[in-house]
Parts: C-alpha cells; sequence; structure tokens
C-alpha cells in the first residue's frame, strides 16, 4: 500500500454561499491524497500500473470549475470522482481551501477536509 498526493494545487473559482461570491469567484486550494497499492508500478516502472497524476489533476479541475455552495460539497464531489473513475484507490482525503474567505476581519483561508474509505458510505 502506499500514498499518492497532488498537495498546493490552485484555481480561481466561483463557489461560495453568497451570490456575490459566486459572481466574482476567490483563489482556492486543493490538496487530494490517495492510498492506493503502489507495489506493482514500483517494480514494473509502468505508468498503466498506477494512478495516472495528470488525469487525478483533470478530475479536481473539473470539480473545482463546478460552482458550489459550500466547499463541503465541492470536497464530496471529489471523493465521488476519484472513487468512481480509479476502482484501485482505497481511500481518498481531499483538502479544499477558499482564500481570503469573506468573513469580516483578517483570515488567511477557510478549510475543509473530508475523508472516504472504498465501500463506507459517509
Amino acid at each position: 500500500m502506499g500514498q499518492i498526493a497532488l498537495e498546493g494545487m490552485e484555481f480561481f473559482a466561483f463557489h461560495g454561499y453568497y451570490d456575490e461570491e459566486q459572481k466574482i469567484g476567490n483563489k482556492y486550494g486543493v490538496d487530494l491524497y490517495i492510498s492506493t497499492d503502489l507495489h506493482a508500478a514500483g517494480t514494473s516502472d509502468k505508468l498503466q500500473e498506477t494512478v495516472n497524476y495528470e488525469v487525478l489533476y483533470r478530475v479536481v479541475a473539473e470539480e473545482m470549475r463546478a460552482p458550489a455552495r459550500l466547499l463541503e460539497h465541492v470536497g464530496h464531489r471529489v471523493l465521488d470522482r476519484v472513487l468512481g473513475e480509479f476502482p484501485h484507490v482505497h481511500s481518498v482525503k481531499v483538502r479544499v481551501s477558499k482564500f481570503n474567505p469573506p468573513l469580516g476581519g483578517i483570515c488567511r483561508r477557510a478549510r475543509v477536509t473530508l475523508t472516504r474509505k472504498r465501500g463506507v458510505q459517509p
């Protein structure tokens, strides 16, 4: 078993509870961690034996493009997509951050973290 991580992904997206947030957009960060068996890829050095990082990134980017009211919803969609499209992934952890959230004061980021294991429903 092993872990693949895509850390520090950044997107400009149109998520937010308030209509204004969905109109003007904001900067978001995503960290993705997947647990999968890396032994075959480690011994064979073949891409088809692992989870392609580029495809993982594309999945996250697609979900970030679809507006949502809540970060929790965006994270939930990422979990669903990764587990749905990569049958060899055992578990997924995603952290979605909104930079400079409109809270009426100084806050560098608001973040949610969601984790799911294959076969275990939320």
